[in-house]
């Protein structure tokens, strides 16, 4: 595989998983009532934290959980909890009402807000929403073949993560676009629609981190249903 080959398929894979796209109304939900510029840079905030972190765990993630002795399983599994947990709240429509909340306790504009609007969105809008385990296992996975291209090859899995940060980036700009598209109503059908799906893909995270710790407890067509 040349670098190449591996820089363009590590942008799809992290670009697939994080779905910025499709995290979009979330966002807009999320910033409901903000102003525009407050938004940018709410959404600048959250590409650089999700650069800076896949960055982290692209150089240091395997080494992390050994030596707390965490296994990519338990990982998966923990994760897959925290997004039930979220994706329950979306079908419900708590998740927008408690950043409605959250717009109330931090109402004002100006880097200050900003910065309490971006705290409260960390978890669990930026994690383990956006960065979920899939996410760094599969930056763990490519920094490992990155090792036959060295230096190199280190540089061009940072180029594709700070590429899938500049696409994070550029679909929250749009939010407004969409927001006016859809409207409030449209906004919260596509949330809750997304909290449905986002519970699906919590019990496949949970499922296949079983199927991984265990022998025979967890059918292989069950946790891996599609080969990949």
């Amino acid at each position: 595989m040349s670098q190449a080959e591996f820089a363009v398929n590590f942008f799809v894979a992290l670009f697939a998983l994080i779905d910025p796209i499709g995290n979009v109304p979330l966002f807009a939900a999320a910033t409901e009532g903000v102003k525009s510029r407050d938004r940018a840079w709410i959404a600048l905030y959250i590409s650089l934290f999700v650069f800076a972190f896949l960055t982290f765990f692209y150089f240091s993630g395997l080494s992390l959980l050994e030596f707390f002795g965490i296994s990519l399983a338990a990982f998966r599994i923990a994760g897959g909890i925290i997004l039930l947990l979220l994706g329950l709240e979306m079908a419900r429509d708590d998740f927008t009402a408690s950043f409605g909340e959250a717009a109330d306790n931090t109402a004002g504009a100006g880097r200050a807000f900003v910065r309490k609007r971006f705290e409260r969105m960390i978890v669990p809008f930026a994690m383990p929403l956006l960065i979920g385990p899939g996410a760094i296992s599969t930056v763990v996975i490519y920094a490992s073949q990155a090792r036959q291209f060295g230096i190199q090859g280190a540089a061009v899995g940072v180029g594709a993560i700070a590429a899938v940060g500049l696409a994070t980036l550029l679909s929250f700009l749009a939010t407004p676009i969409l927001t006016r598209l859809l409207g409030r109503i449209g906004l919260t059908i596509v949330v809750r629609v997304l909290g449905l799906i986002l519970c699906a893909l919590a019990v496949q995270f949970i499922l296949a981190g079983l199927a991984e710790s265990t022998t025979g407890f967890i059918r292989p067509s069950v946790a891996n249903p599609y080969g990949h």
